[in-house]
């Protein structure tokens, strides 16, 4: 990021929180994508009721987010309620999402920062804020819901990842190997 940033330090704290985005998805679902069917798709006592619903509204919410900060199309037209019927399309799709946000806050300027966006919410309602803000909520939304998902696989035959492993230098060996295979900096 830019040395200028709208607020020392902005800048760069978007990007690793996208690079730490893509990181935590990958892990979990790894995680995920070990466990049984039944045990995925299965009803809990949750915001949403499933880990394969919650894991489907972070990929919405990402690519809903998207679209409102580019002015790009990554929602299918005919989105229902549920975007994925199975995981590994999913897993596929959150992978796009967090590459686009990597991307999108390494193009971000102070300028890009500071400006505003308007959208409209699911019920119609109109706002504007400025785009390190709803950066920074999107970064929170994902963090939040991940730690849901992360609650509901401790009821699973599969451990929850370890998700806190990314900003330290004494964590790096934890983490370094995914790093590479996901094509992010060794920091």
């Amino acid at each position: 990021m830019n040395e200028d940033a709208l607020c020392p330090g902005l800048g760069d704290y978007l990007m690793a929180q996208a690079r730490n985005n893509h990181w935590s998805n990958h892990r979990l679902h790894s995680a995920c994508l070990r466990l049984p069917s039944a045990e995925y798709y299965a009803n809990r006592p949750s915001f949403f009721g499933s880990i394969h619903i919650h894991l489907d509204h972070i990929v919405f919410v990402d690519w809903l987010y998207l679209e409102r900060l580019t002015g790009e199309q990554y929602l299918p037209a005919d989105v229902g309620d549920e975007l994925h019927k199975e995981l590994a399309p999913l897993v596929e799709d959150q992978a796009t999402a967090d590459r686009a946000l990597i991307e999108y806050c390494a193009a971000a300027t102070p300028e890009t920062l500071s400006s505003v966006v308007s959208f409209r919410l699911l019920d119609g309602t109109q706002y504007t804020e400025p785009v390190g803000s709803v950066l920074a909520h999107l970064f929170t939304h994902q963090i939040h819901h991940r730690g849901q998902v992360h609650d509901m696989l401790s009821a699973t035959s599969v451990a929850p990842p370890q998700l806190d492993e990314f900003f330290l230098n004494s964590d790096l060996s934890l983490r370094e190997s995914e790093l590479k295979a996901l094509n992010l900096p060794i920091e």
